[in-house]
């Protein structure tokens, strides 16, 4: 039987979430509002009335072409989750319904690439890069943004796989389904909430990484994190073009993270309550 929780419990458990989630949005909210001040506005100090100018955006947009940025972060984050999935699904699938000894170790062991710094092998892909031809090339970064995320999707996907019955897949293989149809017509459509809320955090992923991005391009590939970085110069910070270059980077993964945040936590969740 559930516990009954009383409304004042209800209110103060309300009030505290309401308090983090301020706290945590309000760096973005302080950046949003800095980028409608002028240069001189935004180096006086800490104030939350904007005067409403646009001018670090028409700045922004003169300097530095923002489309450009924007359409080629779209392309690695599309491409880089598209393969990512084309890998991932076969390896989730062999692990969670025909696991081998060394399954286990295996996904320990690709989780465990996670832990290591990345400028610690930033040398050799650098070199890579550089001897086959795909610095500063889309397709290049593609699979490099594929790879570093390739460990998370696995487990998200093996996780969800789990939670579904494999007597439903040894039906379709008594109605004589080849292993291809067994993925894509039974496994695939009944894990969509898993695929849908893996694909969406890895596109955040993808659009939100700077380490890789900013060191193995130049102009050709770069995404919005390198227009980001390119507000950063030795003469110094402009707060208020680069927190305008921020807003304009964050604005489009902002919003299909709000729109898309209930299909993001039901995958989140799948199979977490029985």
């Amino acid at each position: 039987m559930a516990r009954a929780v009383s409304t004042q419990h209800k209110t103060i458990a309300t009030a505290a979430a309401w308090i983090v989630a301020l706290l945590v949005f309000f760096p973005i909210l302080y950046t949003v509002i800095t980028s409608f001040k002028s240069e001189q506005e935004a180096i006086q100090g800490f104030n939350l009335l904007p005067s409403g100018t646009m001018e670090s955006y028409s700045q922004v947009e003169a300097q530095n072409g923002y489309f450009k940025f924007f359409l080629n972060s779209v392309f690695l984050a599309v491409g880089s989750t598209i393969l990512a999935l084309l890998v991932a699904i076969p390896a989730a699938w062999s692990m969670a319904f025909s696991p081998g000894k060394w399954t286990k170790d295996i996904l320990m062991w690709m989780l465990s690439t996670k832990m290591m710094p990345a400028v610690a092998v930033l040398f050799p892909i650098y070199l890579i890069f550089r001897d086959t031809g795909l610095l500063d090339s889309r397709i290049g970064l593609m699979i490099m943004l594929m790879l570093i995320n390739l460990p998370i999707v696995v487990w998200m996907l093996y996780t969800y796989f789990r939670e579904i019955p494999g007597e439903i897949l040894e039906a379709a293989r008594m109605d004589g389904a080849s292993l291809w149809k067994e993925i894509v017509y039974v496994l695939t459509p009944m894990a969509v909430p898993g695929i849908a809320s893996t694909m969406l955090l890895n596109i955040i992923l993808a659009w939100n990484e700077a380490f890789w991005t900013i060191r193995l391009t130049t102009t050709e590939a770069a995404p919005l994190t390198a227009f980001i970085s390119s507000f950063s110069s030795p003469q110094g910070l402009f707060w208020a073009k680069l927190s305008a270059a921020s807003t304009l980077a964050i604005a489009p993964i902002l919003i299909m993270g709000w729109f898309s945040q209930k299909q993001l936590v039901r995958g989140l969740t799948f199979g977490a309550v029985k």
